[in-house]
């Protein structure tokens, strides 16, 4: 006999809904600041931002998609489309033939440290200066919450 599902209660679907409608605003408002002021992604913004706090600004590109949660298609496309742009480069890595290495240029971080002022008003704008102290510290513990078992996959 089949399981029989565990629907989601009438609170349970209208948290639900409100958190993938948020979750996109915010995705999409953030988009549209990005394209507007640096004609970037959302998405190449976390990538430049992931390169900038790495070690001498370099990852193997595997590690960089694992810690953006990215498939490798879809970090190889980004790359590709950065390096057209000047803001990262890849390299083969000299201890593992089957492993590339990406930096951040100096054109990306230029473009990093030119975006993120306007960028970091924008999230504020969104997000923040929406929300109390507590209820910043609830989101953080929230998110912390549905994270935690991700961070060892």
């Amino acid at each position: 006999m089949a399981n029989t599902p565990r629907w989601l209660t009438n609170d349970e679907q209208r948290t639900w809904r409100c958190f993938l409608l948020a979750s996109q605003l915010i995705d999409e408002t953030l988009d549209r600041q990005l394209q507007r002021d640096a004609n970037m992604p959302h998405a190449y913004y976390g990538i430049l931002v992931a390169l900038s706090e790495a070690p001498e600004t370099t990852l193997r590109m595997s590690d960089l998609a694992r810690h953006l949660r990215y498939s490798q298609s879809r970090m190889t496309h980004a790359i590709s489309s950065m390096e057209r742009s000047g803001w990262a480069v890849r390299r083969n890595c000299p201890d593992d033939r089957r492993s590339q290495l990406v930096s951040i240029t100096p054109a990306g971080t230029a473009v990093l440290r030119e975006t993120a002022p306007g960028h970091v008003a924008e999230v504020r704008s969104v997000l923040f200066d929406k929300l109390s102290d507590e209820q910043v510290e609830q989101l953080r513990t929230i998110c912390t919450t549905l994270l935690a078992d991700q961070q060892s996959s």
